[in-house]
């Protein structure tokens, strides 16, 4: 089983950017994290600081299934600020037949107003907020969950 982690703009700065909002671990930190907790599932890593990556890679996810068996059960998505103003993020995810769950390290309702508006998460199958960098785990025990295990 494999399933794909998107990190969007600034997230190659976790442990770094603001970490009493965003916290002390680095991205490779919590990968490790998740890989120890689930053995058995290939987990693929993409960051980008640029949006149309993001909507590339998504889009490629699920082409993988139309054209082989090599398909993801799930894209673990951490869209960074994209969140609130991308709507051809918001299309791709909408488009998208592999369940996206989206992830916000900060509680984005306690913030300021402008990061009250997600434009992805009536699209997502699921959003995780504000519970730190545990939020991956639980996005991907949602992803795991909805492929039955």
């Amino acid at each position: 089983m494999k399933i794909l982690i998107l990190n969007g703009p600034n997230l190659n700065r976790l442990g770094l950017r603001k970490p009493e909002v965003y916290g002390s671990k680095s991205m490779a930190q919590i990968l490790l994290e998740i890989q120890r907790n689930w053995l058995d599932v290939h987990f693929v890593y993409k960051q980008s600081n640029h949006e149309g990556d993001l909507i590339d890679w998504i889009q490629e996810a699920n082409d993988k299934g139309q054209i082989s068996n090599d398909q993801y059960a799930g894209i673990v998505l951490n869209a960074g600020g994209y969140s609130h103003t991308s709507v051809a993020l918001r299309d791709a995810v909408e488009e998208s037949e592999v369940p996206v769950v989206e992830v916000h390290i900060s509680d984005t309702h306690a913030r300021e107003p402008f990061r009250n508006i997600d434009l992805l998460a009536d699209v997502c199958a699921h959003t995780v907020i504000g519970h730190g960098t545990d939020g991956y785990k639980e996005a991907v025990e949602h992803i795991l969950s909805l492929a039955g295990c």
